[in-house]
């Protein structure tokens, strides 16, 4: 049970602004058969899910605060104008490394359904650690 959150815990850092390596953690636990595979897919989907929703909720709290054209991030900047043109489905690619946490700040940022948004980042991370788990069974 201890592994399951420390994946969860790894899961929710590599999906927030801080780096993390989630997916070799991800990677391990299934090549040792800590777990059973879907127990393992399902949890550090969890975790990362809720990690790109914590930077989904500072993106909704930044933008009260200071308008899109002070944004200095330039990361931020185009994720923002990417969020703009292709709208909630931009979400499905949260999973990316660097770009997905940017989208994710976007999509609070623009004020998205935050229904849609939770179901489309899960979609997105489901299938990264899908394809990272049984690339390792």
């Amino acid at each position: 049970m201890l592994e399951l959150w420390g994946l969860f815990v790894s899961a929710f850092i590599s999906s927030t602004i801080a780096p993390g390596g989630s997916e070799a953690v991800l990677a391990y636990m299934v090549a040792e058969q800590i777990q059973p595979v879907l127990m393992l897919v399902l949890v550090a989907t969890l975790g990362n899910t809720l990690g790109a929703l914590t930077t989904w909720w500072l993106g909704s709290l930044a933008a009260k605060k200071f308008p899109a054209e002070h944004l200095s991030d330039q990361k931020k900047q185009k994720a923002l104008r990417w969020v703009q043109h292709w709208g909630y489905w931009s979400l499905l690619f949260s999973w990316l490394p660097i770009v997905g946490d940017a989208l994710c700040f976007a999509g609070g940022w623009l004020k998205l359904p935050l229904v849609v948004s939770t179901v489309l980042i899960c979609i997105g991370k489901l299938f990264r650690y899908l394809f990272v788990a049984y690339w390792f069974v």
